[in-house]
């Protein structure tokens, strides 16, 4: 069997990792978009590296649009296969996937007029709504800890990553030649002590391992103070400079952590007394379908929902749904609060709300998880003087902030852990995907050093023969 790398390969996004059998049979693990690499990500997006009619399987790890976000192309270019995934991933995936299709919509509207006054021809969306709806109903759930067949040659299982709700690593047995081989994608690996999910879990001896590394050669801040951080960052701008707080926000999983985090300094009466604002359809939703899977909450959230029936809510929250609702907050010139999507900053309301506001010093940008430096949230957090926004320049006023203990993503110490369940001596190779060229070498060496013998960090379509 061979494994090729056509996404998330020595770079974050556009995770999709393609398994090809002695038989024919292909195994594709994930189908995800790339995000926030600048001019060259509409290139990467055109084409998936294969042909999608001839995959067979689809085994998704989770919701997330780098992960699941070229799900619809993949349907759109011939696949007719099955799409194995969890509960919670089928229901956050309808509703991404969605959202993804209307972005995509609502952004060539906007390119295909300056397109026409150029005399370009127009340019094309990866798909439509339409689209996206059609790969639902090939979507076939499992949970956690099953193993179940998906194929003739292969069993597949789904353990807890501990990322977002659903998120899965994905652990498959393909039997070749009277030869059982077994090969374990983590997705994305979250953190353990995680203040709402479960964290990652064990898993059985694998022979081959792909592993994510975003953070691999960097450790977070301990997640026990987000909550005063948070604090902190809310009395200092919305209290003291008078301002707004701006906080570009992935509606999966990190949207709910902070509403998590609000709500507890409501509770604790030391929320200051100024608006909070959801400024995101989907995060509404994605909210909503969160609530809606405790089974994939931890011990302690549980245990809270015995006394608060919604820790994601309280006095002061809004949701905004229209654009005129979205519209009307820049109206507002008080202090207040305002969550908004995309984490990034490369997508949706977010990028007005920075425009409308990064011209004035009482306001701050606060980036809350990771951004791909070539993100308009990548750009903020190296310290841009000046950046663009739908095509105008904007000089950098307002006060930028970063709070790395917000990261659903594991630091190094946590991928180690992820990790600590294997026989290093038994891992005939692990593949580093999901991460920046020089952290996947600084990681590389620290799994060489932790016993693993063998350790590929692939390029952009190299292909490898598993024997």
């Amino acid at each position: 069997m061979k494994i090729a790398f056509h996404g998330a390969a020595r770079t974050v996004t556009g995770s999709k990792h393609l398994i090809t059998l002695n038989s024919g049979t292909k195994i594709l693990l994930d189908c995800g978009m790339f995000q926030g690499l600048g001019k060259e990500t509409d290139n990467l997006n055109m084409t998936l590296g294969f042909d999608a009619a001839t995959v067979n399987y689809l085994l998704l790890s989770h919701a997330h649009i780098d992960h699941s976000g070229l799900v619809p192309k993949l349907v759109k270019e011939g696949f007719k296969g099955t799409i194995c995934c969890t509960p919670a991933t089928k229901d956050l995936t309808s509703i991404l996937l969605e959202d993804s299709a209307e972005i995509q919509r609502d952004d060539t509207k906007f390119i295909n007029k300056k397109r026409a006054r150029l005399g370009l021809p127009p340019y094309q969306p990866l798909y439509g709504i339409e689209d996206a709806k059609d790969v639902i109903p090939l979507m076939q759930t499992a949970t956690y800890g099953q193993w179940f067949r998906f194929c003739d040659e292969g069993e597949v299982m789904f353990t807890d990553a501990g990322h977002i709700i659903g998120s899965a690593a994905v652990h498959v047995r393909l039997l070749e030649n009277g030869k059982t081989t077994h090969l374990t994608f983590s997705g994305d690996v979250g953190r353990y002590g995680d203040v709402i999910l479960c964290s990652p879990s064990e898993f059985p001896q694998a022979d081959y391992i792909l592993i994510e590394s975003t953070y691999g050669n960097s450790l977070h801040e301990e997640v026990l103070n987000t909550k005063d951080i948070l604090h902190d960052w809310i009395v200092k701008t919305c209290v003291d400079k008078k301002g707004k707080l701006i906080i570009p926000s992935f509606s999966v999983g990190r949207t709910q952590e902070l509403l998590y985090f609000l709500n507890q300094l409501q509770l604790e009466n030391k929320l200051p007394q100024v608006p909070v604002f959801v400024d995101s359809p989907l995060s509404l939703e994605a909210t909503e379908v969160v609530k809606s899977h405790p089974e994939n909450f931890n011990e302690k959230i549980r245990e809270l929902l015995k006394t608060d029936q919604d820790p994601f809510d309280f006095p002061g929250l809004k949701f905004t749904k229209t654009v005129d609702d979205s519209k009307a907050i820049n109206d507002m010139h008080q202090p207040m609060v305002i969550i908004s999507a995309s984490g990034m900053a490369d997508a949706g309301r977010i990028k007005h709300h920075i425009a409308n506001n990064i011209g004035d010093q009482k306001n701050t940008i606060l980036l809350v998880g990771y951004c791909e430096p070539h993100s308009l949230g990548g750009r903020l957090m190296n310290g841009a003087k000046q950046v663009r926004i739908y095509g105008e320049f904007y000089d950098v006023v307002a006060e930028v902030g970063s709070m790395r203990s917000m990261s659903a993503h594991g630091d190094y110490k946590d991928l180690l852990h992820f990790l600590a369940c294997q026989n290093p001596s038994l891992i005939k190779k692990v593949f580093i995907v999901h991460g920046e060229e020089k952290v996947q070498l600084d990681f590389q060496q620290r799994l060489l050093q932790n016993g693993f013998a063998s350790v590929e960090v692939p390029h952009l379509h190299e292909e490898f023969d598993l024997g």
